[in-house]
């Protein structure tokens, strides 16, 4: 397979993601101080983690998140809630699969989105984004009970969001698993 034919087949992999990730976004999206939490994102973070790698992921959320918000369906909280989670589940893939760890182990990577998702986008999102832009009610929450209880409350939603469309993406990983769709068969790679 030459590496043209992989970025071709990479980059239509990426597109279809990327427009589904648009077209279920309004049917799965539920509003939490302010923010339009999305577990379809973190699904397709899951999925696309795995069979591409962080830096597919993070265009693919990049796209979701701009045509979200060009739509009205999103807010600026899409792009911290939705780059760093995919960028975590594909380097956790790429550093088991460099450890030499079983395909079928390696699906296990999805279940650190959350670092991605909440250890490092809702801080980002919480101290950068919500004090530019708000919800009011989360900035004076903020400066009147401290920033860790804004922090737990501020998480608490994306968390929701956050598992739902881990254990969704999750299940897709292992059916396509049983039907040897990884990565290796996709593009070659050993």
């Amino acid at each position: 397979m030459t590496a043209k034919s992989v970025y071709v087949k990479k980059l239509a992999l990426l597109a279809v993601f990327s427009a589904l990730g648009v077209a279920i976004a309004p049917f799965a999206k539920f509003e939490f101080f302010g923010t339009k939490a999305n577990p379809t994102q973190h699904m397709i973070n899951v999925i696309l983690g795995v069979l591409l790698g962080p830096f597919w992921t993070a265009i693919a959320a990049i796209f979701i998140g701009t045509v979200r918000n060009m739509l009205g369906i999103g807010t600026l909280y899409a792009f911290p809630g939705g780059i760093p989670g995919g960028m975590v589940v594909g380097i956790v893939y790429w550093l088991l699969k460099r450890f030499k760890v079983g395909e079928r182990k390696r699906l296990m990577s999805a279940f650190a989105e959350p670092i991605g998702t909440l250890l490092i986008g809702a801080p980002l999102a919480l101290f950068l984004i919500a004090s530019w832009i708000g919800p009011q009610d989360l900035v004076n929450l903020t400066a009147e009970k401290g920033a860790l209880f804004a922090f737990l409350i501020f998480g608490a939603g994306w968390a929701l969001s956050c598992v739902s469309g881990i254990i969704m993406g999750f299940i897709i990983l292992v059916i396509l698993y049983k039907a040897r769709i990884n990565r290796e068969t996709l593009f070659g790679e050993i």
